[in-house]
């Protein structure tokens, strides 16, 4: 069985430049009505955006829970990031998606910030079943500070890498990976393929994201990505634009591909 796990950015489905939490209705739509036609085996997993990543920085609860505002903190995100789950499946599902919201911080264990372990048999068990498993970004527990936010970013490479994927799409706010911001820079030129002769030199082009993000923007999506890619798995970064093409296997935003 052939399977992609599709990331979907906080930026995309979120308001991310808000301080309060808000939906990217329309965006979460568009998805629901893409995927409906994608007839591959797939888990979907998004990030949180203006649902976590603001509160997270005022709080530091990604780095300890101490403090009884941090521990009520802790539970205010994990709340948020559960409702913002909820609207995201049942957009999906009105859409004709048979979405099935996966909590990930309730088995997930880091070790100073890094995911070591996270079951994932159950989601096997959704797949033959034809449902789409949905998992999401959120704070969880970790053996060495308290807490510790386990991102979208973080538990995509490792459900590939666990599961057996053959690609990773990541669908993000900007077309692909650039040689400079693009948001900032309009002499940024698109990157359509990373591979075995340039993958060293890309991390010099790559900055953090413009908005409140603790899990380290566009540089560490595309490090993470690299850890997959180096197993094999073809990945891709687009924008919502491009994501039906990357959907139908054509050439679309930034390829990493390292067997080549």
């Amino acid at each position: 069985m052939s399977l992609t796990i599709i990331k979907i950015g906080g930026s995309v489905i979120t308001k991310k430049e808000s301080k309060k939490p808000k939906i990217n209705a329309g965006n979460i739509n568009k998805l629901g009505s893409l995927l409906k036609g994608f007839k591959e085996s797939y888990v979907l997993v998004h990030g949180v955006g203006s649902f976590g990543h603001p509160l997270v920085k005022q709080t530091g609860i990604d780095k300890s829970v101490i403090s009884e505002k941090q521990i009520l903190a802790f539970a205010k995100t994990q709340k948020l990031q559960n409702d913002l789950n909820c609207m995201v499946c049942n957009r999906l599902i009105k859409k004709g998606v048979p979405a099935f919201p996966a909590q990930a911080s309730s088995h997930a264990v880091l070790e100073r910030g890094r995911l070591v372990s996270m079951a994932t048999e159950a989601m096997g068990g959704l797949l033959r079943l034809k449902m789409v498993p949905v998992a999401y970004g959120v704070p969880a527990f970790d053996k060495a500070w308290g807490s510790a936010i386990l991102s979208g970013d973080q538990i995509t490479p490792y459900i590939a890498k666990k599961m057996g994927a053959e690609k990773i799409i990541e669908v993000s706010d900007v077309e692909g990976i650039f040689t400079a911001n693009p948001k900032i820079n309009k002499n940024a030129r698109l990157i359509p393929e990373i591979n075995r002769k340039n993958y060293q030199d890309i991390q010099k082009c790559l900055s953090g994201s413009t908005a409140a993000d603790v899990t380290g923007g566009m540089k560490q999506k595309y490090l993470e990505l690299l850890d997959a890619a180096k197993t094999g798995i073809i990945c891709q970064i687009v924008d919502l634009k491009h994501f039906k093409n990357a959907l139908e296997g054509k050439p679309a935003g930034t390829v990493i591909n390292l067997q080549q």
